[in-house]
């Protein structure tokens, strides 16, 4: 396989496992891949992917007023926080650090995926994703993505399409 092709995970281990036993319980598990390179950002993902940047789902974590919230942006788009306050009836959203990151969400920091995500998480997906019908969103490592429709990104993350990208 040469250097950056796309290969099955084949190892159920950490994060990988758990989003692949995630997938494999909603049958979507062979949009699964893993990359010999990192996916960690979007740009790198897109060229890993072979796609539009546009098409990478971002998972960028905020903390508002002290709670958690995952939002789910296009990779040629950024998060909005002003947005993301209001949509949590909150004074202001900030980035998550690494620990609170984690701790939110199970996953470090370039491969969080939007599933097995605690259900006390609020999850907002940027409207503006609706444009693509293929996406792809982390698959829990900085090297794996998973090739779906929206339809079952907004289907299986338990997301709320909002405008919370500019």
């Amino acid at each position: 396989m040469s250097e950056g092709a796309e290969k099955p995970i084949d190892r159920m281990t950490g994060s990988a496992g758990r989003v692949r036993s995630f997938l494999e319980s909603h049958g979507l598990d062979g949009g699964l891949v893993h990359f010999e390179q990192s996916t960690k950002t979007a740009q790198m993902a897109a060229d890993a992917m072979g796609c539009e940047l546009g098409q990478i789902v971002k998972s960028l974590v905020f903390v508002v007023d002290d709670r958690a919230v995952l939002a789910l942006v296009a990779g040629d788009r950024r998060g909005d926080t002003g947005a993301i306050a209001r949509l949590m009836e909150g004074a202001k959203a900030a980035f998550a650090d690494p620990d609170t990151v984690r701790a939110a969400t199970g996953y470090a920091i370039g491969g969080v995926s939007p599933f097995a995500l605690p259900e006390d998480l609020p999850v907002f997906i940027d409207d503006s994703l609706e444009r693509f019908e293929v996406v792809y969103p982390a698959g829990g490592t900085p090297s794996s993505m998973v090739r779906m429709t929206f339809a079952q990104l907004l289907d299986i993350s338990g997301g709320r399409i909002a405008a919370i990208a500019r």
